[in-house]
């Protein structure tokens, strides 16, 4: 498994890095890779009709972008720390459902070495502390080859999610990495003290 510190980058770079990989996995040429960075300021939805989670669509602070993930509306940007896993899940269990509580498990398991007590929600995907949202998570899947992952807030400043409704859960509460830690801690540092846990959490899952 290959990881990847891209620093801040565009959404649409890094999108059109995530297809080029799928592509160079699906017919063998690179191993699974795992790409960690921070997005500027976008909001991103799945492709679905319902688009009330973005509120007021003219009036965003930010561009919105569609992609192929699931879900409803997110945010990226600077202070929140995205993974994305071009994984062949023919290694893995090939198993959707598996594969996001997988995700799920290796946040907590990475969050709870900062002292934070995370747990999942029933018939919600994500990370969450009590009631507050800490990370989200949306796939995509191609020929059995991942690409998107999850968005884990790093920075105490979640004021981008300010002006839509996250995952179109009405009146939740986003939080961080910093926030229930009550110290500022920076992407790149969350970055490289996660990876150890990406190799050992998705090792688990290969078959004996």
């Amino acid at each position: 498994m290959t990881f990847r510190w891209l620093g801040t980058i565009a959404y649409p770079e890094g999108l059109a890095l995530q297809e080029d990989l799928v592509d160079q996995r699906s017919r063998g040429l690179i191993e699974d890779t795992v790409l960690l960075l921070e997005h500027e300021a976008v909001y991103t939805i799945g492709r679905t009709r319902d688009r009330t989670s973005l509120r007021d669509p003219l009036n965003l602070p930010h561009p919105v972008f569609e992609t192929n993930r699931g879900g409803q509306a997110t945010f990226h940007g600077p202070g929140q720390l995205v993974g994305y896993f071009i994984l062949d899940l023919n290694q893995y269990g090939r198993d959707l459902h598996l594969y996001l509580r997988q995700i799920e498990s290796l946040l907590i398991d990475f969050t709870a070495d900062f002292g934070i007590n995370a747990a999942r929600r029933e018939g919600l995907t994500g990370v969450w502390v009590e009631n507050r949202k800490l990370a989200s998570i949306g796939v995509g899947v191609r020929k059995w080859v991942s690409m998107h992952g999850f968005g884990l807030n790093i920075s105490s400043d979640l004021s981008g999610y300010d002006a839509i409704t996250p995952c179109g859960i009405s009146d939740v509460t986003m939080t961080s990495l910093s926030t229930e830690t009550n110290r500022e801690i920076t992407v790149e540092a969350a970055a490289h003290a996660i990876e150890p846990v990406i190799r050992r959490s998705f090792s688990k899952l290969r078959p004996a």
